[in-house]
């Protein structure tokens, strides 16, 4: 369903309206597209404290200085007490205003100190100033925290973070690094060359190159749930993105899933991912193995504790939550789930910050997150595979559309963009966590919501 408000405010005579009774003042956010693949505008780089950061060779064609800048990267790694932590105000206070509408900022941080408290303590405050400065920004600008310790392993999150395609991703923080030092970059020794553009191997390197168009080419991805909704907006980028797409649903799905296959030119697998041989049939189904699982395949069914009987409960955290653990856990055991691979888990800020109606969703979307956290590192100590999850907010879909009036306009405002999502939004962060490249990005939950006022 059209956002009706969001047209209305980019008229004339809505502007002045919603500008006089102080209402939300949305903009039209620039999203990725083939005519328009980049943020139109320099990328400004500046420094707050003393930094150990090598950029010569970033790749990421910074500026030190721009009169209106697309995008803004603030080096604070090395604030490390409240006198350095003033630069990060001396640093950012001249040039906000001028970012471009749409425009990104991007702070860097160090990771915490457990010997230094001074240090840890300053770097914390980066993550209350980021946030902080999300929610006031406006004109559809985006804030972000990276804490890292090496560019190298952080290209493809910069690049994601400094694009468009991160329309609706603000106010997170994002550790490279946490439990994804030394990862694999994919299958083959593909590298993760993280500064560097994708496609530029290491010098004297033999391993193959990344088509930065196309940096899934030759690798397998299968989404669950993917005959509609976000699921089909998912496997649609990854398609786009060279990967050879499995389009799993039920099988009451299975004519609308073929549907979405033979456009992307993939393969429909019609299954009931609750069944205890799901894994099994999935590993048949792949006899040359599977490079990136997205577990989006998901049902509510709401209504309040007192009310709410037992199946609706049951149902729920079946397919929420115990397929994704069976399925996960068959398919790294069985080595399907090849070496260098990736899986993306929908988990949703229901499940973060709790929505009334919704403690069997809630609680199933919370345990995703539970299950992310648990099993990164040693999935890629065993299997040298990465685990993270996305969490969307309001997307715009056909069940979001069937939400009351005042209930759905509710949900699109009450983030700092002051509007839904699109599908494509939580399509486009699935791809970059699914990208070769980004094997130093694990354990890591990313809320797609615009920064929603839930739960911070």
């Amino acid at each position: 369903m059209a956002d009706r408000y969001l047209t209305f405010t980019g008229t004339t005579p809505g502007r002045f309206l919603t500008r006089r009774l102080g209402l939300p003042q949305p903009a039209t956010l620039k999203r990725w597209s083939p005519q328009r693949p980049a943020l139109e505008g320099e990328r400004l780089l500046l420094t707050a404290g003393k930094s150990d950061l090598e950029w010569r060779d970033a790749g990421l064609d910074l500026t030190a200085s721009a009169g209106k800048p697309a995008a803004v990267l603030l080096d604070a790694t090395g604030v490390r007490d409240v006198e350095t932590l003033a630069e990060v105000h001396a640093a950012l206070h001249p040039v906000v205003r001028s970012v471009a509408e749409s425009g990104r900022i991007v702070v860097l941080g160090a990771p915490l100190s457990a010997s230094d408290h001074h240090q840890a303590a300053v770097q914390q405050a980066l993550e209350g100033f980021t946030r902080s400065l999300g929610k006031e920004i406006g004109r559809g600008r985006t804030v972000n925290l990276v804490r890292l310790t090496d560019v190298r392993a952080a290209g493809s999150t910069l690049r994601f973070l400094l694009s468009p395609r991160s329309a609706y991703v603000s106010g997170q923080v994002i550790v490279v690094g946490a439990y994804g030092e030394g990862a694999h970059g994919g299958r083959e020794g593909a590298h993760t060359g993280g500064a560097r553009d994708a496609g530029e191997a290491p010098a004297g390197s033999d391993r193959p190159l990344i088509d930065p168009d196309r940096p899934l080419t030759g690798r397998t991805a299968l989404v669950t749930g993917a005959a509609r909704g976000i699921g089909e907006a998912v496997a649609e980028t990854l398609a786009r993105d060279g990967a050879r797409v499995v389009v799993l649903d039920v099988p009451q799905a299975e004519q609308d899933a073929r549907r979405v296959a033979d456009r992307l030119g993939g393969t429909a697998l019609a299954l009931d991912i609750t069944a205890s041989h799901a894994g099994e049939r999935i590993a048949a189904a792949l006899p040359d193995g599977l490079d990136v699982l997205v577990h989006n395949a998901g049902i509510t069914r709401d209504r309040r504790l007192v009310n709410m009987p037992a199946e609706r409960w049951s149902s729920v955290l079946d397919v929420n939550l115990a397929s994704v653990l069976r399925t996960t856990d068959a398919l790294l055991e069985s080595g399907t789930l090849r070496r260098g691979g990736r899986i993306v888990a929908t988990a949703s800020i229901a499940g973060l910050a709790g929505n009334a109606g919704q403690t069997n969703y809630g609680a199933s979307k919370a345990g995703v997150v539970g299950l992310v956290r648990s099993l990164a590192p040693r999935a890629l100590a065993e299997h040298e595979v990465t685990v993270n999850a996305v969490a969307p907010g309001f997307i715009e879909t056909r069940m979001t559309a069937a939400i009351p009036l005042f209930i759905r306009e509710a949900g699109r405002r009450m983030n700092s963009l002051a509007q839904g999502g699109l599908p494509v939004d939580v399509a486009e962060t699935t791809a970059w966590l699914a990208h070769p490249e980004s094997g130093a990005v694990n354990g890591q939950v990313v809320r797609v919501c615009g920064q929603s006022l839930l739960g911070a």
